[in-house]
């Protein structure tokens, strides 16, 4: 019992030695709305306004506030709004995660970015974006992507 508290304890203050005491994401605006959810995918309506949106770890796609358990749906909606820059369909999956840092809104006080590849038809090499689960911002689409158009009535 003694070594499964201390292994815990151990743990934990390796986890809480590695998030930074400052958050390094600039983008981050708790008052910002979730875009509209038609047909499974977000309805957005505007770009981002500098290159580093999405494809910088201070600038990460902030999605949240989430459970981990939602996060695959949450960045489905994401790519399900949004295609190649000719219109290509994207695909897309997580391939790591990164970058710690301070939030409140994860019992151990600090989350990870998700790093995802994305690829499309005719693309020279796939692009990664970085998603943030546990904080909100303004959702847009990045530079290099296209809005996709969601049908307003069915």
């Amino acid at each position: 019992m003694f070594k499964k508290a201390l292994l815990f304890h151990l743990i934990l203050l390796c986890f809480a030695s590695c998030i930074s005491t400052k958050s390094t994401i600039k983008n981050i605006d708790s008052s910002a709305i979730k875009p509209v959810v038609k047909d499974e995918a977000y309805v957005l309506k505007e770009y981002a306004d500098t290159k580093k949106y999405g494809y910088d770890q201070d600038y990460p796609i902030n999605i949240g506030v989430l459970t981990d358990k939602s996060e695959s749906v949450y960045v489905g909606y994401f790519f399900n709004g949004i295609t190649g820059p000719n219109g290509e369909a994207l695909t897309y999956k997580k391939t790591d995660s990164c970058c710690p840092f301070p939030t409140k809104f994860n019992k151990l006080g600090g989350g990870l970015l998700s790093i995802y590849e994305v690829t499309w038809k005719g693309q020279s090499k796939p692009v990664q974006l970085y998603f943030n689960i546990y904080e909100r911002g303004k959702i847009v689409c990045p530079i290099g992507f296209k809005i996709k158009n969601v049908p307003q009535n069915r």
